[in-house]
């Protein structure tokens, strides 16, 4: 396990500064409510700013295809401070999942023709790769692509795709022979509005996150990369979205502590406030050591992820196991200690829940990623024993 020794440099904590202010005055829970109930579920002109002022549309892509060229630490920034508040936006989708999938599996002519555009935020793109019945990852994934006339076929079925109904680019995971786990997978570029694309928005229990549906009947695609040889970079792209997902949790679970205390030292029982009993100040300790702990694993991963690659598989399950039920045990503490209100419509508590519940399973659940966890050790226990014995 590599030695890092974590720390924000003065440019990174500017940036969290300026990305606060932000995020802050366009994104208040009266205007979370509001995008819930609005059909794209976000705001084009914010996304446009996001894009134009503060560049995080193309934060990950490399800047020879007109992108920042930034790693997974800021990117962490970014997605931690959109989680404080719950930031309605396809950033996730496009700026994280799409253009990963893009710079490891995409040719050199294909990341010309496309990166920029989503670098710019003109382009909003979603990486297809669940199905219906499906296991986390893409080692299970069935949908078959079929040569047709020079490109392929797609038909089948991706269900919860982040973004999917906004994206004007839609990459999907399939198959193009029997082989199964990363063999033979393949990834295919298709436009969404495509004949033989079928999408549904779904009714998910976070509407502050866009889930969908999508058919394909027969959907013209196009290869990108070599054929069948997607696998990897496809793994790889989930664990990066899964140590942002970790962040942005971060941000969710610290700005739940923060309201939580305030609330407590404003409600009175028996004559005294609730945050001065002793049984209050132990739980909101612990809950202090739960969220300080998920920040930890949250950076470490980021850090450790963009200094040793290598490293990547075992930091994306360790820091999204350990933020996924850090959220939700957040998120719990808070709607008890606000007393029960916190569930209720009119309070705000509820929706931060709603978002701890669902990204507990988005990308794996904790039961999931600790199963990896252990098979990424054997396989490193055993690879080492097996060089050894040779040697």
């Amino acid at each position: 396990m590599p030695d890092v020794q974590f720390h924000f440099t003065e440019e990174q904590r500017q940036f969290r500064d300026v990305l606060r202010r932000f995020m802050a005055a366009v994104s208040p829970t009266t205007e979370v409510r509001r995008l819930m109930d609005d059909e794209r579920g976000f705001d084009p002109a914010v996304w446009r700013r996001m894009a134009d002022e503060l560049g995080l549309a193309g934060l990950m892509v490399p800047e020879r295809y007109g992108g920042s060229g930034f790693g997974l630490v800021e990117v962490g920034l970014a997605m931690e401070e959109m989680g404080r508040v719950l930031l309605c936006a396809p950033y996730l989708a496009s700026g994280v999942l799409a253009a990963n999938a893009l710079c490891r599996i995409g040719s050199e002519a294909q990341k010309q023709r496309w990166l920029p555009g989503i670098a710019s935020g003109e382009t909003l793109a979603a990486l297809a790769f669940a199905e219906p019945g499906g296991e986390p990852g893409v080692e299970s994934i069935a949908m078959q692509a079929v040569a047709l006339d020079g490109g392929y076929s797609l038909t089948g079925c991706k269900d919860y795709v982040v973004d999917g109904c906004n994206a004007d680019l839609l990459l999907v995971a399939a198959r193009t022979g029997a082989e199964g786990g990363l063999a033979g997978l393949s990834l295919f570029a298709v436009a969404g509005e495509a004949p033989g694309v079928s999408r549904r928005r779904l009714q998910a229990l976070d509407p502050t996150r866009q889930l969908a549906r999508l058919d394909f009947d027969g959907a013209p695609g196009e290869l990108l990369g070599e054929l069948g040889g997607a696998g990897p970079g496809l793994a790889q792209t989930l664990d990066v979205g899964a140590i942002a997902l970790a962040n942005e949790m971060a941000g969710g679970a610290q700005r739940l502590l923060e309201d939580t205390l305030e609330y407590i030292k404003l409600r009175m029982q028996f004559g005294r406030a609730v945050a001065s009993f002793q049984a209050i100040k132990h739980r909101c300790a612990e809950l202090l050591l739960q969220v300080e702990l998920m920040k930890s694993a949250a950076y470490h991963a980021a850090q450790v992820a963009d200094a040793h690659p290598e490293e990547l598989a075992y930091e994306a399950s360790l820091s999204k196991a350990a933020a996924s039920e850090a959220y939700l045990h957040a998120a719990t503490e808070a709607i008890q200690l606000h007393g029960g209100i916190g569930f209720t419509w009119d309070q705000d508590t509820q929706l931060w829940y709603k978002r701890a519940k669902s990204s507990e399973v988005l990308l794996g659940d904790p039961a999931w990623h600790r199963e990896r966890m252990i098979q990424v050790l054997e396989q490193r226990e055993f690879g080492s024993a097996s060089a050894g014995a040779a040697a």
